[in-house]
């Protein structure tokens, strides 16, 4: 093989195709871990950080609605308390009120009936006054011990469509985390799906070096024993030597980068970096129903995708936004109540006297009326605001039908490559089997033999690389449709009835075992 040719091969063999996608096929050991891509998407799911910081805004969305809901509901609380007095204003020593002399009522039956008469005659109207220490002695004020226990209620009646307003924004926040959770999920399974394809992909590559430098081995020993026979000279032994070992730096390569590919799949799947994995999910041709059309129809699927779905929640909170804000226009009223008893004994444990009641119901009514037009400017904030949301999400609903598109035109370019390079590997494979078998004849040159051989490798390794675009186009099919596979819905079980009710994709994705 000439120097151009072995750098021609070098090109075609990893020019073509990014050392990132080339992953390592571990020796398989004892412990190693067999890792289909079912199994991989599923433990992703299960450990990924940013899934399990999703479902906690689905939780914090469910208590956000638990708040608004109790707005709405009777507000009851309890209270009991006990009061010593040490010292009163009230407390005049005797138990009651002290009249001073000029207004007490107080006949003398001794006095002469002249002197009797004129006293009644000037004290008659104050004569009742002096029952009023004795009538106010039992009052509350001042007493030695109270105790008290009380139980108030108060019960909305009208906020001005505030609270139910409020409920719904709870409600469409909830969906709304839902949706996110949903869209997060499917941004995890096309990053897991991309990284197992390309772990896949290096598989083949590595394949693909191993059977060339098993071909170039086979080559080199037959060219020996033509040399022995008398039938080739040192020269070709040479070239057979030289393209042998042109081959193993390349396979020494493929399995370093292929390596690092690896680890990145361990990371995003939350294996040890140290524990040895086995893929078990092959690179295998899409099958009739893998390549048939994604089955929903893309204006609906595009519209029912989560990422839509949480941009028409948003809209529709900043719509309840606006009815909260004209409800400050609105007098809002409520219902309040109040049931206590009160005990005021002479001793500190004395539960045996008679215990008060108190018991009081009413209405209330707030009414605004002038703010310095802050409840305008709130009112024309929120609107600003709805129109900010309603044009983001035409923006987002034109973007996701963009990406659609070309994912939908690079699947069926890969499609198109799947069929047009296995059809090459075919003949490219002919083409080898012919020129080796022209050479033993003596009908071809050594060099034929090798620009065949480079032909099949570059075949096969093109036949590869478009499985790998296929299979990687379609899943970015399905992600900008926001299908999420039965893999991710059984790992997510119960979280959420949103995911659960989810289309499942019809299409994409290697085969798992």
């Amino acid at each position: 093989m000439t120097r151009s040719s072995t750098v021609l091969f070098v090109l075609v063999l990893f020019g073509l195709f990014p050392t990132s996608t080339i992953a390592q096929d571990l020796p398989v050991h004892s412990d190693s871990l067999s890792l289909s891509l079912d199994q991989a998407i599923s433990r992703a799911v299960q450990a990924s950080e940013e899934i399990q910081l999703a479902r906690t805004q689905v939780d914090f969305a469910e208590a956000q609605i638990r708040a608004a809901r109790a707005e709405a509901l009777p507000q009851i609380n309890g209270n009991a308390g006990y009061t010593r007095t040490l010292a009163s204003a009230f407390d005049t020593g005797g138990g009651g009120f002290t009249l001073p002399d000029s207004l007490q009522f107080n006949p003398n039956p001794n006095a002469p009936l002249e002197e009797r008469v004129r006293y009644l005659e000037d004290r008659t109207p104050i004569a009742a006054l002096g029952s009023l220490g004795a009538l106010f002695s039992d009052l509350p004020f001042g007493q030695e011990n109270a105790y008290a226990f009380t139980i108030s209620g108060s019960q909305l009646l009208y906020s001005g469509g505030r609270v139910s307003a409020a409920m719904r924004i709870a409600r469409n926040l909830r969906d709304a985390a839902q949706y996110t959770l949903q869209e997060d999920l499917a941004d995890l399974e096309l990053q897991i799906r991309s990284a197992y394809y390309q772990a896949q992909f290096a598989q083949e590559l590595i394949t693909i070096s191993e059977a060339a430098i098993e071909r170039a081995q086979r080559f080199l020993n037959e060219e020996q024993l033509r040399r022995r026979a008398g039938q080739a000279s040192d020269l070709d032994v040479l070239r057979a030597e030289v393209e042998l070992e042109n081959l193993r730096p390349q396979l020494v390569q493929a399995n370093n980068t292929a390596e690092l590919a690896m680890l990145n799949l361990k990371r995003l799947v939350n294996i040890p970096v140290d524990q040895p994995v086995k893929l078990t999910t092959p690179l295998a041709p899409p099958s009739p129903e893998e390549r048939a059309q994604v089955a929903l129809d893309p204006e609906v699927a595009i519209a029912q995708r989560a990422a839509i779905r949480a941009a028409e929640e948003q809209v529709a909170i900043l719509k309840d936004n606006i009815r909260i804000a004209r409800s400050a226009f609105l007098p809002s009223a409520s219902l309040n109540t109040s049931y206590g008893r009160q005990l005021f004994p002479q001793t500190l444990f004395g539960f045996n006297e008679e215990w008060r009641k108190d018991w009081t119901i009413g209405v209330s009514l707030q009414v605004p009326i002038f703010d310095g037009f802050r409840r305008s400017a709130a009112v024309q904030q929120a609107r600003v605001e709805l129109r900010q949301a309603e044009l983001q999400r035409d923006m987002l609903k034109e973007g996701i039908e963009l990406e659609y598109q070309q994912a939908l035109g690079e699947r069926q370019r890969a499609l198109a490559q799947v069929d047009a390079s296995a059809r090459t590997v075919e003949q490219a494979e002919r083409v080898y089997n012919l020129t080796e078998l022209q050479y033993d004849e003596g009908q071809a040159t050594q060099l034929e033999v090798f620009s065949a051989q480079l032909a099949l490798l570059q075949a096969r390794t093109n036949y590869a690389q478009a499985l790998a675009d296929y299979y990687e186009a379609s899943a970015s099919t399905n992600r900008a449709l926001g299908l999420i596979s039965p893999t991710v819905r059984a790992a997510t079980l119960g979280s959420t009835s949103l995911i659960d009710a989810t289309p499942a994709p019809s299409t994409g994705g290697a085969t798992s075992d």
